[in-house]
């Protein structure tokens, strides 16, 4: 496996695919009509296995699933476990965003103010690297760290410790000012997600858990694989079709390490396209605003959400890959309409999570 296959759970996030959205009235999908768009992908082997799902303006959901999930998998169908790889990183920003309406932090706040006083955390010219800018990536750090040097190629993550990430930090030296820049970086949104886990005294996966899974109802979303889980894990397959081992994100894991289902999936969109009073709703919000531009002239960056307009319509999405998963979550809020990909296979699907909100 060369090292452009670990990079794959934050790559994906910079593909971008020419779409036209139609300006008329939203879409109402219907599971036949969604099943024979994924036989069209799996039999023509660009997928192994897909499960895809739809929320429609009048907030029906509609899900479809086709192809094979692997040895082990009881079926493939709304309750079927996938690595979400990059998608882990808008659950980390909506936890950020959380804790800045519950006051527990701000944007601006710098990162190192969370890190042990003996982290050396790079500046340049008289900035420090705050929060918003790990969230925006335009902190300047790369997209990953020089020191990852994985034991076990096939799981490149699994033995990442806190002290190689302190290293890194402590020696690395910023190539241009905070700030000035968009560069998608893994280990930026690691990095987040290691700071508010300190900020609050739990793991990463007991932080997210408690402000974003449970409020909302999601039962089968985490990092560690408990028994039911692991009944439905879909297997992933790399590019030749075999099947690859599952990724254990380990000291970045706000950065791809979740795993979850598309029932779940769907209630965090829901989500998404509702305000409401509370700290979580309000910070839903605050992550989906425009933060900084990104080079491209149709792509924004909001709190980890990127922002893209499609011939007038504002669609917020992420993706995500791993070892052996792609992962494509959207939606456009002023339709009420969101879309969700789900496949175990290396083939990436944004493309029809455009085409699923047109």
């Amino acid at each position: 496996m060369t090292r452009l296959h670990w990079r794959a759970f934050g790559a994906i996030a910079a593909t971008l695919l020419t779409v036209s959205l139609s300006a008329q009235q939203a879409p109402r999908h219907t599971e036949a009509g969604i099943l024979g768009l994924l036989k069209e992908r799996v039999d023509g082997k660009r997928s192994v296995g897909m499960v895809v799902g739809v929320i429609d303006a009048d907030g029906r959901r509609v899900v479809a699933s086709y192809g094979d999930p692997g040895s082990g998998a009881m079926s493939l169908d709304r309750e079927s476990v996938f690595e979400i790889g990059s998608i882990t990183k808008v659950f980390t920003t909506t936890v950020l965003a959380d804790m800045v309406q519950r006051g527990e932090v701000t944007l601006s706040d710098p990162v190192a103010k969370f890190l042990p006083a003996t982290v050396r955390v790079p500046s340049r010219n008289g900035r420090v690297i705050t929060l918003v800018d790990l969230a925006t990536h335009t902190s300047g750090l790369p997209r990953l760290m020089t020191n990852l040097k994985p034991a076990d190629q096939r799981n490149p993550y699994a033995d990442y410790t806190v002290e190689q990430l302190y290293a890194f930090l402590r020696g690395y030296e910023l190539t241009r000012d905070i700030g000035a820049q968009y560069e998608y970086s893994n280990l930026g949104m690691g990095l987040l997600g290691h700071a508010l886990a300190l900020r609050a005294g739990k793991s990463y996966e007991a932080l997210v858990t408690e402000r974003v899974m449970k409020p909302l109802g999601m039962q089968h979303t985490s990092i560690a694989l408990d028994a039911w889980m692991r009944k439905h894990l879909v297997r992933g397959h790399d590019n030749s079709g075999q099947p690859a081992a599952n990724w254990d994100i380990r000291t970045v894991e706000g950065a791809g390490a979740l795993r979850s289902t598309m029932e779940d999936m769907l209630i965090f969109a829901a989500a998404n396209l509702k305000d409401g009073p509370d700290p979580l709703h309000k910070g839903m919000a605050a992550a989906q605003v425009v933060r900084a531009p990104t080079g491209r002239p149709d792509l924004s960056i909001a709190l980890g959400w990127h922002v893209r307009n499609v011939t007038g319509h504002s669609i917020v999405w992420h993706n995500g890959g791993t070892g052996g998963y792609r992962t494509w979550m959207g939606f456009d809020k002023n339709r009420k309409i969101a879309a969700v990909v789900l496949t175990n296979s290396t083939h990436g699907a944004d493309d029809l999570g455009y085409e699923l909100l047109k």
